[in-house]
């Protein structure tokens, strides 16, 4: 059991035999605040026809791309914000790929929702990649300065398709679309709706979905200067039992 009230899964169960655990593939996800009298989340549920987590709600994103890593953006992380990214890293992970994460959650919410985070600019960026064309269109800039880190979560060795997710979070200041207007273009995630976390919770949710939903409930106590401070949760299963480091 976690400080966070839950654990995200049994780690007792392993592959059979002598086959090697699954590589875990680099992902991101984006827990989108909405502010009111009382804040709700964005989530969408997963296509039946997954094989990963099918029919379960969860935050929008995937897995992080090359272009994610070689996008030049000019603005940056919270500098509290990177140095915990840095933390419980190989020494062959830059800074470029640990910046490219919290791009690919951007550009996954985009590509799932339709939703534009970000915030308007009238710098240009340069790429040839036509998802991020299409975001870019919107004239924003990806809102890095405005992110933060708040969990990172590995698939245990026994299931088929692992990874190794940054968990990301912002406020709704910096969509730029309506809100209220949402739509996938990749058909990845259905239903997508608003949610307090008490009807959040009340949905059918992966262990590690409802974990971090009681970690942003743990933040949103913080005033947003001090919630970048904060430490965040990594959580993973070492020899059959889940261990927890504060990043």
């Amino acid at each position: 059991m976690s400080r966070y009230g839950t654990t995200p899964g049994r780690p007792e169960e392993y592959r059979q035999g002598n086959e090697r655990a699954v590589k875990p593939k680099d992902a991101a996800t984006l827990i989108i605040v909405r502010q009111g009298d009382e804040p709700r989340l964005l989530l969408g549920k997963r296509s039946m026809k997954h094989k990963f987590m099918p029919g379960k709600f969860v935050f929008p994103g995937g897995r992080l791309d090359l272009i994610d890593q070689r996008l030049n953006v000019p603005n940056e992380l919270p500098r509290p914000v990177m140095n915990r990214l840095r933390k419980q890293t190989q020494a062959l992970v830059t800074d470029a790929k640990l910046k490219g994460l919290a791009l690919a959650a951007i550009r996954e919410t985009y590509e799932e929702t339709g939703l534009v985070v970000g915030k308007p600019t009238s710098d240009s960026v340069r790429t040839t990649n036509a998802g991020w064309q299409d975001y870019f269109s919107h004239g924003v800039l990806p809102p890095l300065e405005s992110m933060d880190f708040i969990a990172r979560a590995i698939t245990p060795p026994y299931r088929t398709r692992r990874f190794d997710t940054r968990f990301f979070m912002v406020f709704d200041d910096v969509i730029h679309s309506d809100p209220s207007t949402l739509g996938s273009a990749t058909g990845e995630l259905l239903d997508l709706h608003w949610l307090t976390l008490d009807e959040a919770r009340q949905t059918d949710l992966p262990a590690i979905t409802r974990m971090v939903i009681d970690i942003v409930e743990e933040r949103l106590a913080h005033p947003r200067e001090v919630q970048l401070e904060q430490t965040a949760p990594f959580v993973r299963s070492l020899h059959k039992q889940w261990v927890t480091e504060e990043l």
